[in-house]
């Protein structure tokens, strides 16, 4: 039985191209993880852009490394990161390889498998919130290093894969400065690169950069 359109996968051709045609593009289309548990499904909501080498928010600013490696490889692949020792955060690579230009998810609403998502979510008051942000948004769909590298263009079997959804006509995309950047790289002009649905509740709120304290 052929599937519905928008339960077909995206292709490589869609991610490999300038990551600022990508990140709004993927708002709507519907991030599929697989678990032991059970699959659970989530609209996104809200995205950002990074540019790679070119970008100084980017973890690829400096160069390849052993933790962005895969943001050098082909498009359309999963890059986790761990973060503050504690969360993980799920980006999808995109534009040609070698560039590591990449799309930070960044909140979505879960549509299937909210039971589960709850049971990892425990301090959400709403459904609305169980991914509400990078980190929660990867809490609550089990995602950790081990998906780093995964192929989101493989097919709706495997751990990890992107479909088609429904995207989300522009005059509903807002944007503005990227969530907790310092320095150039959250600058409201020149890195505008935070996109969202327009009065979606699963968006998370805008935070500009505060430096970590040292604990004394």
């Amino acid at each position: 039985m052929t599937e519905s359109p928008d339960r077909q996968p995206l292709p490589r051709e869609f991610f490999d191209r300038p990551v600022l045609e990508v990140a709004p593009d993927l708002l709507g289309r519907t991030l599929l993880r697989n678990t032991a548990d059970g699959p659970i499904e989530l609209r996104l909501t809200e995205v950002e852009a990074y540019a790679g080498e070119i970008d100084p928010g980017s973890h690829a600013y400096r160069g390849p490394t052993a933790r962005n490696a895969v943001m050098f490889g082909p498009p359309g692949h999963a890059y986790v990161y761990f973060t503050y020792g504690m969360w993980h955060c799920l980006n999808l690579v995109c534009g040609p390889e070698g560039m590591a230009s990449g799309v930070l998810l960044r909140g979505g609403e879960v549509r299937v498998g909210a039971e589960q998502a709850r049971k990892r979510r425990l301090s959400a008051r709403y459904d609305r919130e169980l991914a509400k942000g990078p980190a929660r948004l990867a809490t609550a769909l089990d995602v950790d290093r081990a998906l780093d590298g995964t192929d989101v263009c493989a097919g709706p079997e495997e751990p990890l894969s992107v479909l088609t959804g429904t995207p989300v006509p522009k005059g509903q995309v807002r944007s503005g400065p990227r969530t907790g950047v310092s320095g150039a790289g959250g600058d409201a002009i020149l890195h505008p690169w935070r996109f969202w649905i327009d009065g979606d509740p699963s968006v998370s709120p805008y935070r500009p950069h505060a430096p970590r304290r040292r604990r004394t």
